[in-house]
């Protein structure tokens, strides 16, 4: 086996389903395998092993498995909750060890970090961001996450960064309680797919695009780009999840929101050429997320002293 076939196993796990994969990046996909995700975290969990077995069986032993799971997570190797999913707005998942799950039953290099960090890691490796230190991913779907990547490596402190649960500048005259179970109008309880369908009574992807609806949910996507570009300084904001890759529309008025909300304050390159490259889908589409699996385990190869599958982050 080459260094850059070394096989890695995937698992993402995310608020409506799960995805194993097998292969080595977006270019050697051996197999994939759909899970859904359901409030017994346990049988998810053991309909996820049933697969990377069967998988395991079929292509032989993984160099790595990566977990990208839903936050929040705890991922400071140093606290006892190691692994472990936090206060989840996920129905039964709250305190879940997802790490010891997989670690009891494969063993070996074992990575794991939260799905939308792992998709800003796929993306630095294999897509939109390849050659950039300095990006931020953004998920918009079933949540809002977003994994920051400051000097190459992923910006954890005490905890990930939860900017789906920050509060934002309301739109004038909106007043929509929002629908986050912990905050009501924070950002994920007034932008992400489930808020929006509360909000019009229509799923996000058949709403039309000349709802009024979306100019709130625009405002809000905007003023989350405003925080990470006064924030973090990125270089590029990818966004993706089910909800912008339903209505790539959203992307030119996100853009314009954005620069109307900064209002000059910024002497950016980006802000005065136009945004069209500071704003973007994601390179790897609906795969970041399960490619981030592969990149966590890419990353626990590498630490493990193995062959990781392409170039680092």
């Amino acid at each position: 086996m080459t260094a850059a076939k070394a096989l890695l196993a995937g698992v993402e796990l995310g608020g409506t389903k799960c995805v194993c994969l097998v292969g080595s990046g977006p270019d050697d996909i051996r197999a994939r395998v759909t899970v859904p995700t359901v409030s017994d975290a346990g049988a998810t969990l053991a309909h996820l092993a049933e697969a990377l077995a069967q998988l395991r069986a079929a292509h032989g032993t993984f160099a790595a498995l990566g977990i990208a799971c839903f936050g929040p997570l705890e991922l400071r190797p140093d606290s006892s909750r190691y692994g472990r999913i936090g206060r989840t707005p996920k129905e039964g998942w709250g305190g879940v060890d997802v790490l010891g799950f997989f670690r009891a039953r494969f063993g070996g290099a074992i990575g794991i970090t939260t799905d939308v960090i792992g998709a800003a890691l796929a993306e630095g490796r294999w897509g939109a961001a390849r050659g950039l230190k300095d990006f931020v991913y953004v998920t918009v779907g079933t949540g809002i996450g977003a994994g920051v990547i400051a000097g190459g490596r992923p910006l954890i402190g005490d905890h990930h960064p939860e900017l789906g649960h920050i509060r934002i500048a309301r739109m004038p005259g909106d007043t929509w309680p929002g629908n986050c179970r912990f905050h009501g109008d924070c950002l994920e309880g007034l932008a992400s797919g489930p808020a929006i369908e509360a909000r019009s009574g229509v799923a996000a992807a058949d709403l039309a695009p000349e709802s009024p609806v979306w100019d709130f949910v625009t405002h809000a996507l905007a003023q989350l780009a405003h925080t990470l570009t006064l924030a973090f300084a990125p270089r590029r904001i990818l966004v993706g999840g089910g909800v912008a890759l339903a209505k790539p529309e959203l992307f030119p008025r996100i853009r314009r929101a954005l620069k109307a909300s900064v209002g000059g304050y910024l002497d950016l390159e980006q802000l005065d050429a136009g945004l069209d490259e500071f704003i973007v889908p994601p390179g790897l589409g609906a795969l970041a997320g399960p490619l981030g699996a592969l990149a966590a385990g890419a990353e626990a190869c590498a630490t493990s002293g193995g062959q990781p599958a392409g170039s680092p982050v």
